[in-house]
């Protein structure tokens, strides 16, 4: 971790060192499962997989732990704890509000089409060539701070377009079609969850995963809704969500556009059907175990803890107490105990997805200074 990062988390949290018997169902989380998916980060680290989305870069401690997990990628249950009690010391991040904040996210599934037609008309584009990433805390001359991409232009760089922009044609040819969807929601909700599964007429699934972004602010337009009374915060789901933008074609066009952020994909062929979404670390997500995190102040790799409560509908829930991997990072997805929960792909994953926004105690397992 960076000082500066360092600075900033002191600056946003407090940081309590504690046992591990201090964590409520530690005993009795599958932490096989958690090593598994920890592997994965493991052999992109030691191959020096390029991450999609730079994060804070991983310490050497947690580079040490993790040549200890490849050398035994075979653990059971109480071996796979044994190394995570270890390499590894529970620190409870508790941000000034006093509370961690969880929220959910999966890959969807929408009907597709490679050309366009009447009924499918919604392009998801490709990355323009003219499109500049910033590696996290970089900045331009001539560029507003917090802008995180720029446009090459003649004389230096510029503010990439916004979502309007881009939707009325501002891009022209950079940025071709790589596949066409239904509704405009439908792309909006990709944008939101940075992949999808397109589901062909020829029976074929397509895979679209994230290439870049333009740069801009996010804005959630379920909090506009609900800020103009259109929703509460209690009733809100993604289905109610989506039927809105649906049922709602102009209002929703302009509520969109509020959101100023805007998603290039590419087709993610070299995916197999059991793999989970490319994360912003450059790895195939793991239902249930991989955690998207705020990459300016944590690095990807890092195990994190989560107690709290998983929503089964609008008023039961089910207690979550697990281990998760950060793997991945999110626009909306800022501050030091703030984490999105990676359900899986398909229908059911979404619904449980958008219900979940919950209080969450949030312990990062630092890993153990190397002696």
């Amino acid at each position: 971790m960076s000082a500066e990062a360092a600075s900033g988390l002191k600056d946003q949290a407090r940081l309590e060192p504690l046992p591990f018997q201090d964590l409520a169902g530690w005993e009795t989380d599958d932490h096989a499962a958690a090593f598994q998916a920890f592997l994965r980060s493991c052999r992109a680290l030691d191959a020096s997989t390029a991450e999609l989305r730079p994060a804070q870069a991983p310490r050497g401690d947690l580079l040490a732990a993790c040549r200890e997990a490849l050398k035994t990628p075979r653990l059971g249950r109480s071996e796979a704890r044994h190394f995570f009690e270890t390499h590894f010391q529970p620190v409870a991040v508790i941000p000034h509000s006093g509370n961690g904040f969880l929220t959910g996210y999966y890959e969807p599934e929408f009907q597709g089409s490679r050309t366009p037609d009447a009924t499918y008309r919604v392009p998801l584009l490709d990355r323009p060539a003219d499109l500049v990433t910033l590696a996290q805390g970089e900045a331009l001359p001539g560029l507003e701070k917090g802008l995180q991409a720029a446009r090459r232009a003649k004389n230096g760089y510029e503010p990439y377009p916004d979502r309007a922009a881009i939707e009325n044609g501002a891009l022209g040819r950079l940025a071709k079609p790589i596949v066409y969807l239904r509704e405009p929601g439908e792309a909006f909700i990709i944008h939101v969850q940075g992949s999808a599964r397109i589901r062909l007429d020829d029976g074929s699934v397509m895979r679209v995963a994230y290439a870049g972004r333009n740069g801009r602010p996010y804005t959630s337009i379920g909090r506009l809704l609900v800020q103009r009374g259109e929703m509460d915060l209690e009733t809100m789901t993604l289905a109610k969500l989506m039927g809105w933008l649906k049922d709602h074609p102009e209002p929703a066009r302009a509520l969109m556009r509020q959101n100023q952020s805007y998603i290039f994909f590419r087709e993610a062929s070299e995916l197999a059907p059991e793999d989970g979404p490319i994360g912003g670390a450059g790895t195939p997500l793991v239902p249930g175990r991989s955690l998207a995190v705020d990459r300016s102040l944590w690095a990807y790799g890092l195990p994190v803890w989560l107690d709290g409560h998983l929503p089964l509908t609008l008023d039961k829930t089910e207690p979550l107490r697990r281990l998760m991997i950060a793997q991945d990072t999110g626009s909306a997805i800022v501050g030091p105990a703030r984490g999105d929960f990676f359900f899986g792909s398909g229908e059911e994953p979404g619904r449980r997805a958008g219900l979940l926004r919950h209080a969450v105690r949030f312990v990062v397992l630092q890993p153990k200074p190397r002696s």
